[in-house]
C-alpha cells in the first residue's frame, strides 16, 4: 500500500470518492509510515485507534454519498491545537500531561469535514523558535539531506513536526501556525507550501496561545492546491474568539490555476538586504521572471520601516508571550512542583517547566512591559508596528495585488549547528516573514528551487487582507514554473 503516500490531498479525495480504495486502507498505509519513520520525531503522540475509527466512518458516509470536504483524508495535528481527549503540551514540560476537555475550533472543524487525526505533530516549545530545537521531545529531522552528506537538518520552526512530517510522506497535510513565520519558513526548508492567512480568517480558540495579535492557524501541505482545500476547511468565523472575522469564506481552491494576467507584482526593495545569498537573490529574479512570462507585471515597491520590523516583532511578541504563559503557575494543569509555601511553588514549577527559549522570552516580555520601560519599547515597537502595516497599505493603494520575496535568508541548516550562535543570530530567520505578522497580512511559501547542495528553496508572496485567493493562483504559477522534483529521496 505504500504507493497510497504519494497521492496529494486531492487527488486521494478523487480515488476515495471511486472507490478504488478505502479510508481505513489509505489511513493505515500512514500509520505503517509513521511507524518506519519514526526516526524523523515528527510525531510526538500516535493516535492510531482514533484514526482507524475515524477511516471507518468516513468509509460509511462515502458509502452513503455524505463525504465532507476532507473525508477520509490522513492528517496531524500541531501540538499547539487542543484535542479533546488526546495529550496536548505545546512540546513543553510544564502542560505534562494535559489532555484538553475540548477541541480547538480549527481542529472540530476539520474532524466535522471528515479528516482523520493520526496523531500530534512535533513543535519548538510553545512555539518559541526558528529550528524547532526547544521542544522538550527532542529535534524533528528534516527528511531532506545535502547532497554527499548523511547530515540531520532542522526541518525549521516552530512548525518543524508538521512541515517534516509532510514532506516526509507521514500525513497528507497538517495544521501549523504561524506568529512570525512559523509556517512559511519550515515550508521554505522541506520544499512543502505552506500559508499563513490573513490574521482573523481562522479562530485562535483552542489553540495554546504564543502572542494572540500575532498568532494565526493555516496549513502546510504537498503543494499550493493541497494547500488551498485545507485552508477552506479550516476557515470560518467562530464567536468564541473575538478577533475571529465574520466573512464568508471564498473557494481557494477555484483559485488554483487561475490566470495572474494583468496582476502588479511587487519586489520590496529593502528585501535586498546585505549579505543575502547569491543563490537566493538568484531565485528571487527568477521567480519574478516567471510571473512576468504568466503575463503580470511586475515593479520594484518600497517598504520603509520593514529594517525596523525584526526588533519591533523580538518586543512585540516577547511581551504578549509573558503576559500569556503567566497562567502555568503548577495549580491548576500540568507540571506541579512542590515548595514551601505558593510562591515557591510557583518559582520551582516554572523553573523546572519552562526552557531556555522560553524563559528567555518571558524574561525579555516582562522587562519591556515593567513600568519604567513600558513607553520606551512596548509602545514604541506598536508605533513602528502600525507603520510598518501603513507601508503595505501604501503599496496596495498603489495596484499592487501582491509582493514577491524570498522566504528564508537559507536552505535548511544542521541540528545542533547554530547552538553555539547568539538568540539574535537564529531571529534573523524570520528576516524575512516577521512583516506579514505585524500587519497581519496573508503570506504563503512555495517551493520554488533548489540550493547548489540540493535543498529547496521558497518564495513567499504575501497578499492583500483576506485576498489569499490571489496568493493561491500566483503560488500556483511559481509551483508550475519551477517543475516539482521537492519530494525527499527516502533514507529513513
Amino acid at each position: 500500500m505504500s504507493d497510497l503516500l504519494d497521492f496529494t490531498f486531492a487527488d486521494a479525495r478523487k480515488k476515495l470518492a471511486e472507490k478504488d480504495f478505502s479510508a481505513v486502507e489509505l489511513t493505515q498505509a500512514y500509520l505503517d509510515a509513521i511507524e518506519a519513520g519514526h526516526g524523523l520525531n515528527a510525531y510526538v503522540l500516535g493516535t492510531p485507534e482514533i484514526a482507524l475509527e475515524r477511516a471507518a466512518v468516513s468509509d460509511q458516509r462515502i458509502a452513503k454519498g455524505e463525504a465532507g470536504a476532507l473525508e477520509g483524508l490522513p492528517l496531524g495535528v500541531k501540538d499547539l491545537f487542543c484535542t479533546e481527549g488526546v495529550r496536548t503540551t505545546a512540546c513543553s514540560k510544564i502542560l505534562d500531561g494535559f489532555t484538553p476537555p475540548y477541541e480547538s475550533a480549527v481542529t472540530e472543524r476539520m474532524r466535522a469535514a471528515g479528516a482523520v487525526m493520526l496523531g500530534k505533530l512535533n513543535n519548538d516549545e510553545f512555539a518559541m523558535g526558528s529550528s524547532n530545537e526547544s521542544s522538550c521531545f527532542g529535534t524533528p529531522v528534516n527528511p531532506w539531506r545535502k547532497a554527499g552528506s548523511d547530515a540531520a537538518l532542522v526541518a525549521g520552526g516552530s512548525s518543524g513536526g508538521s512541515a517534516a512530517a509532510v514532506a516526509a510522506r507521514l500525513c497528507l497535510g497538517a495544521t501549523a501556525t504561524d506568529t512570525g513565520g512559523s509556517i512559511r519558513q519550515p515550508a521554505a526548508f522541506t520544499g512543502t507550501v505552506g500559508i499563513k492567512p490573513t490574521y482573523g480568517r481562522c479562530s485562535r480558540w483552542g489553540i495554546v496561545a504564543f502572542a494572540s495579535s500575532l498568532d494565526q492557524a493555516g496549513p502546510i501541505a504537498r503543494d499550493v492546491r493541497d494547500a488551498a482545500i485545507l485552508l477552506g476547511a479550516m476557515s470560518g468565523h467562530d464567536p468564541r474568539d473575538s478577533t475571529s472575522v465574520e466573512r464568508e469564506v471564498p473557494d481557494f481552491e477555484a483559485a488554483v490555476g487561475r490566470s495572474v494576467k494583468g496582476l502588479k507584482i511587487g519586489l520590496p526593495k529593502e528585501y535586498r538586504v546585505d549579505g543575502m545569498p547569491g543563490e537566493i537573490e538568484a531565485l528571487w529574479e527568477q521567480g519574478a521572471a516567471w510571473l512576468r512570462a504568466a503575463g503580470a507585471e511586475v515593479v520594484e515597491v518600497s517598504l520603509p520601516h520593514t529594517k525596523y520590523a525584526l526588533p519591533a516583532y523580538y518586543i512585540v511578541a516577547p511581551a504578549e508571550a509573558s503576559s500569556n504563559l503567566a497562567r502555568y503557575d503548577g495549580v491548576r494543569y500540568g507540571l506541579r512542583v512542590p515548595g514551601r509555601d505558593i510562591v515557591e511553588m510557583y518559582e520551582k514549577t516554572r523553573a523546572a517547566g519552562f526552557g531556555d527559549e522560553v524563559r528567555r522570552r518571558i524574561m525579555i516580555g516582562t522587562y519591556v512591559l515593567s513600568a519604567g520601560y513600558y513607553d520606551a519599547y512596548y509602545v514604541r515597537a506598536q508605533k513602528v508596528r502600525t507603520l510598518i502595516k501603513r507601508d503595505f497599505e501604501t503599496v496596495f493603494a498603489d495596484g499592487v495585488d501582491a509582493i514577491l520575496t524570498p522566504a528564508t535568508p537559507s536552505a535548511a541548516f544542521g541540528i545542533g549547528e547554530n547552538a553555539n550562535a547568539s538568540p539574535v543570530e537564529m531571529y534573523l530567520n524570520d528576516v524575512f516573514t516577521v512583516t506579514v505578522n505585524m500587519a497581519g497580512l496573508p503570506g504563503v511559501a512555495v517551493p520554488a528551487g533548489k540550493s547548489a547542495d540540493g535543498l529547496p528553496l521558497a518564495l513567499q508572496l504575501i497578499g492583500r487582507p483576506f485576498d489569499e485567493e490571489t496568493l493561491f493562483s500566483t503560488a500556483a504559477v511559481i509551483e508550475d514554473a519551477a517543475g516539482g522534483g521537492f519530494t525527499p529521496e527516502r533514507w529513513w
